[in-house]
């Protein structure tokens, strides 16, 4: 049988719960995935750390995502979901890898230039400077041969080739060089109250946020606030009507059906209907997986015990990379000695 090429990806367990933007841009293909790829999902709490964290508050947003993984369809039984500080692999892979990054190739990450110009210099951390080189290491542990990353990412997984190219060239090759997949069919969701900004966890008002753990009356609340505009006509437009445009993507991805259908359907009616019918539809999605996540946070010893057995295989699999990796550099092994 010809092996299923191996997957990876993983986000921030940075926010209490994930939004409607996680679930479209990243669990819904992650969830399909898992039936045609080995997939190796993971919580980047090493990347949560690049800006302060309440610890008390990281390891409990870590279940709480982790229960959201699964309510949304990622298999426990079909795919390794695990801590990212649970395989130490991670760290010291990104160590090597460090070594033959350049400093000026590090300081083109467009990323960090972003994140350290709001915080400004003093504010952002090594950590953050090195992100992509960690992220290099997540990827290259577990031979990834594909990446499904937003396009903001793909710089990212452009370095983590150009590492992977580079150690193979010096050292022998070792590392598989992945691929970025790209999803561009994938509807990108923006903020209810600025649609001209992606939805995020780190929006500085949450009255735009669909969070997949609100209640249901909040959710329906925040669609029925949702800014429009005054033109009238249930078009899809992203240039003149981004808010009406983007409530059309978040219909078409929930339902299924397709904008062209959606516009038909909605010819002649006003906003007040789309909202109503948008916010019935997002609630009926949402509900079951709501009340999975709070059954599964209601036992945190059985998430433990997931996260326990995935970490064992991830780690299985990122030792043996690391260990060949350390070998190729020529670090000495350490040799065991028992007594008699």
């Amino acid at each position: 049988m010809t092996p299923r090429p191996v997957l990876m990806s993983g986000m921030q367990p940075s926010a209490e719960s994930l939004h409607i933007g996680n679930y479209v841009g990243a669990l819904l293909s992650w969830k399909a995935m898992q039936a045609t790829h080995e997939t190796f999902f993971m919580l980047a709490d090493l990347h949560a750390i690049t800006v302060p964290q309440d610890p008390r508050e990281l390891r409990e947003n870590t279940r709480r995502t982790v229960a959201q993984y699964i309510a949304a369809g990622i298999d426990p039984a079909q795919s390794t979901l695990f801590v990212q500080s649970h395989v130490a692999a991670h760290a010291e892979l990104a160590w090597v890898l460090n070594t033959i990054t350049g400093f000026g190739e590090a300081s083109r990450m467009t990323q960090f230039k972003d994140k350290s110009a709001k915080q400004g210099s003093d504010g952002a951390s090594v950590g953050l400077f090195t992100y992509p080189i960690l992220q290099a290491g997540d990827i290259l542990l577990y031979n990834a041969a594909e990446v499904p990353v937003g396009e903001d990412q793909r710089q990212h997984v452009e370095l983590t080739r150009d590492l992977a190219t580079r150690f193979n060239s010096r050292f022998g090759d070792t590392f598989v060089v992945p691929e970025a997949y790209i999803l561009k069919e994938t509807a990108k969701i923006y903020d209810l109250q600025n649609p001209s900004s992606k939805m995020s966890k780190s929006a500085e008002s949450h009255a735009g946020v669909i969070w997949m753990l609100d209640e249901p009356a909040v959710t329906q609340k925040k669609i029925m606030r949702a800014v429009t505009d005054a033109d009238g006509g249930i078009v899809f437009d992203p240039a003149t009507k981004p808010g009406v445009s983007n409530l059309l993507s978040i219909f078409s991805v929930m339902s299924g059906q397709s904008i062209p259908s959606l516009e038909s359907e909605f010819t002649g009616r006003g906003y007040g209907d789309l909202k109503k019918a948008l916010a019935e539809v997002v609630v009926e999605t949402l509900a079951p997986m709501r009340e999975r996540a709070l059954e599964l946070l209601a036992d945190p010893a059985e998430l433990d015990r997931i996260l326990s057995a995935a970490a064992d295989r991830a780690n299985e699999v990122a030792d043996a990379t690391l260990a060949t990796v350390y070998e190729r550099v020529g670090f000495l092994p350490r040799v065991r000695y028992r007594l008699v």
